[in-house]
């Protein structure tokens, strides 16, 4: 099954999009953008910009960060355009990273891109796989994501509690919800075409998505709606020690729960 043609769209005046403001911006260079939401992430930022340098993702997309509100001086302007972004954004309004992602989302939109990566921050996830990423929204893949789990992929320090809860729990719930075999499912490491992000049925630019919601929803929805999805096998390393990451605590992993649970039961259909 596949979307009809004359998928219908949600008029621009009617997304909910936080207040944000665009600190810097170079202008659209390619067809596709590199959204990396960050929030204090101090030298993982560098090290992740340093890497897709190396790799000259620049030269196949433009890189864009939108910032949750970072204290840490992490994203100094004369350093982004040194190694390559091409905007950084600032969310002023409300919300987490749902929230945040809806404003780069929307933001890219408006500059034209027809497919808009998402690679997290905190340099636990390996850039070398953008290219691939890149090829496959060329095909007409509407959906990429990420998986360490799938052969070729590479999982390095993932927490045992969060290796058995997304191999045990999260990925079977959206696989039986969706009808895609997912592996994977709470990476931000994904890829998305203009027309599933424009798709009205969707319609990811409402107020409901504040922190995690978004992720889990477009897993659900995206396959129901017969968009075509694809796994990519990539590496996720975690450092030896503390783990970076803006989930903490059994109120956060409960609160993930929920989100997962509303998401497979349609709570955040239009």
């Amino acid at each position: 099954m596949n979307p009809p043609a004359d998928t219908p769209t949600l008029p621009r005046d009617r997304w909910q999009v936080p207040a944000m403001q665009p600190l810097m911006w170079r202008g659209r260079s390619h067809r596709d953008c590199v959204v990396v939401p960050v929030i204090n992430e101090g030298p993982r930022i560098h090290r992740l910009l340093q890497r897709m340098q190396a790799l000259d993702i620049a030269r196949q997309a433009d890189i864009l960060i939108i910032d949750g509100g970072s204290t840490d001086g992490s994203l100094n302007d004369a350093y982004l355009q040194q190694t390559g972004v091409a905007g950084l954004l600032l969310k002023t309004g409300p919300g987490r990273l749902s929230a945040q992602l809806r404003c780069a989302y929307a933001f890219a939109l408006d500059q034209g891109y027809k497919g808009i990566l998402t690679i997290d921050g905190n340099d636990k996830d390996d850039p070398e796989a953008i290219p691939r990423f890149i090829e496959a929204l060329s095909q007409g893949v509407d959906f990429i994501q990420a998986s360490r789990f799938l052969p070729g992929g590479n999982a390095e320090n993932t927490p045992r509690s969060r290796d058995l809860a997304i191999r045990y729990l999260h990925a079977p719930c959206l696989r039986m919800a969706s009808g895609f075999q997912w592996t994977d499912t709470t990476q931000g490491f994904r890829a998305y075409s203009s027309r599933l992000l424009l798709d009205a049925r969707i319609a990811p630019f409402r107020e409901v998505f504040q922190d995690y919601e978004l992720l889990a929803y477009l897993s659900y929805r995206a396959p129901r709606l017969g968009y075509r999805c694809l796994e990519l096998p990539t590496t996720r390393r975690y450092p030896p020690g503390s783990v970076p990451t803006k989930i903490v605590g059994w109120q956060g992993n409960l609160a993930l729960l929920n989100t997962l649970l509303r998401a497979c039961l349609g709570a955040y259909n239009p």
